[in-house]
């Protein structure tokens, strides 16, 4: 059953509302815009009040607005604008930080789709809006023309599942939004994933649209097997253009202003060096940057995002089984005049500038794929497979195909060869989304290397039924660049992350950060150690002493000189496993005077999977055991190190 959430309010139908109007500040910014009703502002003066929406309308209009940390939550507001089209409606498909929220009060009808990140966290492309919304100043009738909908995409194992999705519904239901529908609750633990709960919602939400906005009089949906326009047309050239300084690498090597997603800092790679043992059996790598004159500027707790490109070879035969020339250059061109191109592709653009570096063709396709694929087909029995797949009934086929053993886009192309092969050039941006940057935690700190930026990176690397081992994109791409055989640059820009260490001085912290999740702290450790704080105490699992102690030597040095204190979990080096959660116990009297006596944060950083509940079970057994608490107040001390972020974690699938 769908995960959804009883709002205060559900409206089957538009009610009589008041009429506001938009005031900019003095310096016209979004920021200084306010929101004035009738008899608000300077007395006597006359308010010229925008005209209420009236229905049926001529035109009428969706607005899905989206934030979104990896792309599933675009993914889903583009399906969300697919099938607003399939139904006669105008509709904008947008993210939340490039929608001016001041117009929101215009909008008839809002479909909101956000994921939660960290700590209960919205996406970094909806906190300006998010900031805004919270305004305690904003009246409580301030979208009181607005019908809207919402739906999270989250993770039932994180405490804080769908947190932001949930308080977005209260805040629109507070300025006076009605709620078509309950919130809707992905989740990306359900067996079909957050499908299981979209495509049910979905269908009670176009009852409700349609039942506000019915289709025009002879006009009749768009049948799924109807392709739609695509977005964009490639015109390709006669001849190829001159040397595009643009399409060598979209990026800057000497930029004016610090980096980011659209203009990333080419660093150069200084090392690439395997950190585990040759016997064991993960492959990582702590890998250096240098950033000298790149702008970019960190602290302790926040991450590095990484563009990474595809592999020749796949360029290579995706280029093949689609018929397309690698060599050959276009331009593009959106079909309508709200819709831009993307900014990460420079004009005119080579295919394979555009394959290698823009689309995405080794993740696993989602089931949107599936259905443009399906339109798009001339072959009689791979159409009836793709309609098979895309369809709310074969739902489960279709996870047996690809989600479980993983098959990538390129893989399921090279199943489908008839298919693939009369693929419209002109589709390819609908059929493919865009590589998404992948995020690292910084392991280093600008304080101990000032020039310099590294991370550790288990590549990924695993078996499935396929034959073709699977392969991350980022993490492969990354092992293979090798700078001792001439100059490596790898584009990357920073941004805050999960975890913000203590600023006021002597407090000690608590780290627990089994296998790659220590690194973020010793990004810590480093800056801590330059400052001149000492109370670090850090709990470091891993498998074996020999083979993925990561930094081994420095920490023992740190011990020496009284800035640490180490407390070591190797699982398999005894009949017994032992892990962190182990270990923290074991060190109960400490972690409870820290944390009691001394105001300690507490930090978590690693797998997502079982760790952090079984670290989260071991504190609330030190709780009880050394703090003479009982089961409900060991709970509710634990929560209140939550509320006041003296407990903070950042983990990953």
């Amino acid at each position: 059953m769908p995960r959804w959430t009883q709002p205060q309010r559900v409206t089957s139908g538009r009610r009589r509302k008041p009429e506001v109007r938009v005031v900019p500040g003095r310096q016209g910014s979004q920021g200084n815009l306010r929101v004035v009703f009738p008899g608000a502002g300077v007395p006597g003066r006359p308010h010229a009040a925008l005209p209420p929406h009236t229905h049926p309308m001529p035109s009428p209009r969706l607005l899905v607005l989206f934030g979104s940390q990896t792309g599933t939550a675009e993914d889903v507001a583009e399906r969300l604008g697919r099938e607003a089209r399939r139904r006669r409606l105008d509709c904008r498909v947008q993210a939340l930080d490039s929608y001016p929220v001041v117009n929101l009060i215009n909008e008839p009808l809002v479909v909101f789709v956000c994921a939660t990140t960290g700590q209960g966290d919205p996406p970094d492309n909806m906190k300006s809006f998010w900031r805004f919304l919270f305004r305690k100043n904003l009246p409580s009738t301030a979208l009181c023309q607005v019908d809207f909908a919402v739906v999270g995409l989250g993770d039932s194992s994180y405490a804080k599942f769908n947190f932001v999705a949930k308080k977005l519904h209260r805040r629109l239901l507070q300025l006076g939004g009605a709620a078509l529908l309950p919130v809707c609750l992905g989740d990306d633990q359900h067996e079909l994933g957050p499908d299981g709960a979209i495509d049910p919602w979905l269908h009670s939400l176009w009852e409700k649209v349609l039942g506000l906005h019915p289709v025009p009089p002879g006009l009749g949906v768009i049948p799924p097997g109807v392709p739609l326009p695509s977005k964009f047309t490639l015109q390709f050239l006669q001849e190829a253009p001159g040397p595009c300084p643009s399409e060598q690498h979209a990026a800057q090597a000497d930029p004016p202003i610090p980096p980011s997603e659209l203009r990333p800092f080419l660093a150069r790679m200084v090392t690439n060096q395997r950190v585990t043992g040759p016997t064991h059996f993960q492959d990582v790598r702590l890998i250096e940057f240098d950033i000298a004159d790149s702008g970019i500027s960190f602290v302790a707790g926040d991450v590095v995002l990484i563009q990474p490109e595809n592999t020749a070879r796949h360029v290579q035969l995706f280029c093949q089984v689609l018929g397309l020339d690698p060599d050959q250059h276009f331009t593009l061109q959106p079909r309508e005049p709200n819709v831009a191109c993307p900014e990460r592709l420079p004009q005119p653009c080579s295919v394979r500038h555009l394959v290698s570096r823009h689309l995405d063709i080794a993740r696993v396709p989602r089931r949107s794929f599936f259905e443009l694929l399906a339109c798009l087909s001339p072959d009689a029995l791979e159409r009836e497979k793709l309609l098979e797949f895309s369809s709310a009934a074969g739902q489960e086929a279709l996870h047996e195909y690809c989600n479980r053993p993983r098959r990538t886009t390129l893989e399921v192309l090279c199943d489908f060869p008839h298919t693939a092969a009369a693929i419209p050039p002109d589709y390819l941006l609908d059929l493919i989304p865009p590589i998404r940057p992948r995020a690292f935690s910084i392991a280093s700190s600008l304080l101990a290397h000032p020039t310099r930026l590294q991370v550790l990176v288990a590549v990924v690397q695993y078996q499935t039924r396929l034959k073709e081992p699977r392969r991350g994109l980022c993490s492969s791409w990354l092992a293979s660049l090798d700078p001792g055989q001439g100059p490596v640059r790898v584009p990357l820009w920073v941004r805050p992350g999960g975890l913000s260490f203590p600023q006021v001085p002597d407090t000690p912290v608590i780290m627990v950060g089994p296998g790659t999740g220590v690194a973020p702290f010793r990004a810590a450790v480093q800056e801590r150690v330059a400052q001149g704080q000492t109370g670090n105490l850090l709990f470091f699992g891993c498998r074996w002493r020999d083979q993925d102690f990561y930094w081994e030597a420095e920490w023992r040095e740190l011990e020496k000189r009284g800035c640490l204190t180490l407390v070591t979990a190797f699982s398999r080096e005894q009949e017994r496993k032992v892990y962190v959660q182990h270990r923290l116990r074991e060190q109960g009297p400490l972690v409870w005077e820290l944390l009691d006596c001394h105001g300690a944060c507490f930090y978590l950083a690693g797998n997502a999977k079982h760790m952090p509940a079984e670290v989260s079970e071991a504190l609330e057994s030190v709780f009880r055991e050394e703090g003479g608490l009982s089961g409900p107040e060991a709970a509710a001390y634990l929560a209140q190190l939550q509320r006041t972020l003296r407990f903070q974690t950042e983990t990953w699938a």
